[in-house]
């Protein structure tokens, strides 16, 4: 059996790797996350296939979502073939197709409203606009960084990502609200959600906050972090086009099977719909 050494000149020299490559900054730090883990863990031992098996299991037991397990595994798995170490690559778990949207993780158009208004009740007039920026174009939040002062003033934001690039319209409604904000707050150029410091306002940030209206709003907490807005974004958006490749565009999705992910029906949904059929004499 062959042994590896892993040191983090090497980790380093793939991130390095991963930026030559123009992967966004959201990739760059997932990747990088799921490789410090996977260093922690190995303790700078001798790595080899059993190693990285141990690993695998140990995700499991530690009751990481199957597909949280196969996200970290693709990261070293890419990790492995940069460093051209093909032998210690794992397969991932496989998957069955989702059906149905778990009903406990959905959230509701109710409910998103319900966020908005604490949040301001909250005098957080920031993170309200940030969740309804979000809820209203299907905007990922590293995406966030392109609502600028020139694109509002413009109603349309040219968001890169992931090596495409797509025209994100921003709705008079929305608009409106967000040229009150830089008026208010004197933001006369560049990105409008950003720290004191000028950088962009990072997911764990957004996530923090938003759980922090959850008890205000009554909502359930599982349901509240800022990707599952651009789910409700894409059901609303779906319900009305019934265009799935129009959405996929939209999202800036590659996969259209990625954006069926986002608009599956919950299990009691699709009994009301089944009752609907009324084939039962």
């Amino acid at each position: 059996m062959n042994y590896y050494n892993l040191t983090r000149s090497k980790i380093e020299m793939f991130k390095k790797h991963l930026i030559l490559e123009e992967k966004s900054g959201a990739t760059i730090e997932k990747y990088s996350r799921d490789i410090k883990k996977f260093f922690n863990y190995i303790e700078r031992k001798d790595l080899n296939k059993e190693l990285v098996i141990a690993y695998k299991k140990n995700l499991k037991e530690s009751n990481y979502a199957i597909r949280s397990i196969n996200s970290m595994l693709s990261s070293i798995n890419s990790l492995f073939d940069y460093l051209n170490w093909n032998e210690l690559k794992v397969k991932t778990y496989k998957i069955q197709q989702q059906i149905f949207y778990p009903e406990e993780k959905e959230l509701t158009k109710d409910e998103y409203k319900r966020l908005v208004k604490a949040a301001l009740e909250k005098h957080n007039e920031r993170l309200s606009l940030i969740i309804q920026t979000i809820c209203a174009t299907g905007i990922r939040v590293s995406e966030l960084q392109h609502i600028t002062v020139e694109a509002i003033n413009r109603g349309e934001a040219i968001v890169s990502c992931k090596g495409k690039t797509r025209t994100i319209f921003i709705v008079h409604n929305l608009q409106k609200k967000l040229l009150d904000y830089v008026s208010k707050e004197k933001i006369v150029s560049g990105s409008i959600f950003v720290t004191r410091n000028r950088k962009p306002i990072c997911r764990n940030y957004i996530w923090r906050e938003m759980k922090e209206l959850c008890i205000d709003a009554d909502v359930n907490p599982s349901k509240v972090f800022p990707h599952n807005l651009r789910h409700l974004f894409a059901r609303a958006f779906y319900n009305i086009e019934r265009d799935i490749a129009k959405l996929a565009d939209v999202l800036g999705h590659s996969n259209i099977n990625t954006t069926r992910i986002y608009i599956i029906s919950t299990g009691k949904e699709h009994a009301r719909y089944m009752e609907k059929m009324q084939m039962i004499e």
